[in-house]
C-alpha cells in the first residue's frame, strides 16, 4: 500500500506561500536541489507531474493542485498533533484523577482547582469520592493519580506529601454544657449522640485515638453524608461531632472543644513514586500554597 510522504506536501505548500522554489527551500531549511530531488522522486514513484515550468514560473498540474489542497488540509492537523504530543512529553497536557478521602475538604479542594484549571488549560481534572475498594487500592491500581487523605497508609511505591495541619475538635452547640469546657474527656460522650461521616470506626480518630483506648463509647453513633447537615444537627443540640477545627471558623451556633490532650492531624496528598508530569507537581504545589 502506497503512502504519501509528508515532505512533498510541505514543499508544495511552501512554494504556494512564497511563490518560488528558492524561497520554499530556504523556509524548509533545504537546498534547492534537495527540493527538486524530493519532487522528482515523488513524480517518479506515482507516475505524475506536479508542475510545469513556464519561463521562471511554476504552474501546478491537476495532480499538483490536488496535492496542494491535501497539504493545506492535512499538514495543519499533523503540526497540531506534533504540538500535542510534545505537550504530553513535557507534561503540559494530560489528565489528573483526584480521589477524596476527606469529606470536609471539598471547599478547600475547589480553592486549589480554580487556579489549577487557569494555569493548566490543557489538563483535564476529575475528582471522585467513590471507590470500589477504598482510596488506597484505587491509587495503587492506577484508578486515581492523587489521593487526598488525612490518614496516609504507607505502601511500597507510594509517597505522601503533607499540605496542611489541623486539629480535630468536638463540635458542640454554643449552648451545650460541654461548650464551656476547656477540653472533653472520653466519659463526657457517654450521654451524647456522636455524628461522623460514613467511615468505618477503625478509620475514625475519635474512636481509635480517644474513645477506644479509654474503653468508652458514645450513647449513640450515627452517620451523615454531608458537612452541612452535620453542622445543622450539632447546632440544634441533637448531636456532637468530631470535626476539623477549620471547618467551624464560619459555622454559626457551633463551638469547637479540644478532644483530650488534642488530636493533631494533617491532610496529605498520596501519589505513586516515579517520574511525574509537570502538571502533577503544579497541582501539589498549589495544594500546599492554599491555606484553610
Amino acid at each position: 500500500m502506497l503512502m504519501i510522504d509528508i515532505q512533498p506536501l510541505a514543499i508544495l505548500r511552501e512554494i504556494d506561500r512564497t511563490g518560488s522554489l528558492t524561497q520554499a527551500a530556504e523556509q524548509l531549511n533545504l537546498t534547492q536541489s534537495a527540493v527538486s530531488h524530493a519532487i522528482r522522486r515523488f513524480e517518479d514513484r506515482y507516475g505524475v507531474k506536479l508542475w510545469e515550468r513556464e519561463g521562471h514560473k511554476l504552474r501546478l498540474t491537476l495532480a499538483g493542485d490536488y496535492l496542494l489542497g491535501l497539504a493545506q488540509r492535512v499538514l495543519p492537523q499533523l503540526e497540531h498533533g506534533a504540538s500535542v504530543i510534545e505537550d504530553y512529553a513535557r507534561g503540559r497536557r494530560g489528565a489528573i484523577r483526584v480521589g477524596m478521602e476527606c469529606h470536609p475538604c471539598q471547599d478547600w479542594l475547589m480553592r486549589v482547582v480554580d487556579p489549577f484549571l487557569a494555569e493548566w488549560p490543557d489538563v483535564e481534572l476529575d475528582v471522585t469520592t467513590a471507590f470500589q475498594f477504598g482510596g488506597l487500592a484505587a491509587l495503587l491500581g492506577h484508578e486515581i493519580d492523587i489521593l487526598v487523605t488525612p490518614d496516609p497508609i504507607e505502601r511500597a511505591g507510594l509517597e505522601y506529601k503533607p499540605v496542611f495541619d489541623y486539629e480535630l475538635v468536638l463540635a458542640v452547640a454554643e449552648n451545650h454544657p460541654l461548650a464551656q469546657r476547656p477540653r472533653i474527656e472520653p466519659e463526657d460522650l457517654a450521654s451524647e449522640t456522636l455524628i461522623t461521616y460514613p467511615v468505618s470506626r477503625e478509620r475514625l480518630d475519635i474512636f481509635t485515638r480517644f474513645l477506644v483506648p479509654a474503653h468508652a463509647l458514645p450513647r449513640r453513633h450515627r452517620t451523615v453524608e454531608t458537612t452541612d447537615l452535620m453542622l445543622r444537627l450539632v447546632a440544634s443540640g441533637r448531636a456532637v461531632s468530631a470535626t476539623p477545627d477549620w471547618l467551624l471558623r464560619e459555622a454559626k451556633g457551633v463551638k469547637g472543644v479540644r478532644i483530650g490532650e488534642g488530636i493533631a492531624k494533617s491532610i496529605h496528598l498520596g501519589h505513586r513514586k516515579g517520574n511525574r508530569a509537570a502538571y502533577m507537581d503544579g497541582f501539589m504545589n498549589l495544594a500546599e500554597a492554599v491555606r484553610i
